[in-house]
């Protein structure tokens, strides 16, 4: 893909900025201390992650700030939709476990989305902190950053919240589940 097809017209991002900023107003409970003048300012300067941010929001994440690094001077936005995300369900979860699958395939995988996206799945860590923030996939499950160990075994992790707790569960890495998905992360 060009850099050209990363990069969102003026309408859009303008439409893209309207959206995320009410989102913004509206949930300040999950970035306390952060303003919207900044995180904007950031974005404007940032063309290749606002067109990441725009395919989060195309895809059904629903992203927003959820922090900022201080060591890196960049904001975070994890994908708050409160189910996993509806157009990136169905997908085993990385190249190999494709590869891998004989028959039934699904039509892609998570790893290979979020790097087109230019996002990174979340971690076990930042995905409990999202829970700390909400309550997210009470009826869905997000694949998260798998370990290589276990990955190299055929294994790959996933959380969801059920009974109002955040659990961590493991299954071959070729599955794959209408009501699975992936949530994203990107710094700007």
């Amino acid at each position: 893909m060009s850099n050209n097809k990363k990069k969102l017209s003026a309408a859009q991002s303008e439409e893209l900025l309207k959206i995320i900023k009410a989102r913004f107003e509206k949930n300040k409970n999950r970035h306390k201390g952060i303003e919207w003048d900044n995180v904007q300012t950031k974005l404007n300067a940032h063309p290749d992650k606002l067109w990441s941010l725009n395919e989060m929001e195309r895809t059904g994440g629903e992203p927003d700030v959820v922090g900022y690094d201080k060591k890196t001077g960049e904001y975070i936005f994890y994908d708050c939709a409160a189910e996993s995300p509806k157009d990136r369900r169905s997908f085993c979860y990385d190249r190999e476990a494709l590869e891998e699958r004989k028959e039934n395939k699904p039509e892609n995988n998570a790893m290979d989305v979020a790097a087109a996206m230019g996002v990174e799945l979340l971690t076990e860590a930042q995905y409990r902190e999202l829970q700390q923030l909400g309550k997210f996939d009470l009826k869905t499950s997000s694949w998260v950053q798998t370990p290589p160990a276990i990955r190299k075994l055929g294994g790959a992790l996933f959380c969801d919240r059920r009974y109002d707790h955040v659990f961590l569960y493991h299954n071959g890495a070729i599955s794959y589940y209408a009501a699975r998905g992936f949530r994203g992360s990107l710094k700007v």
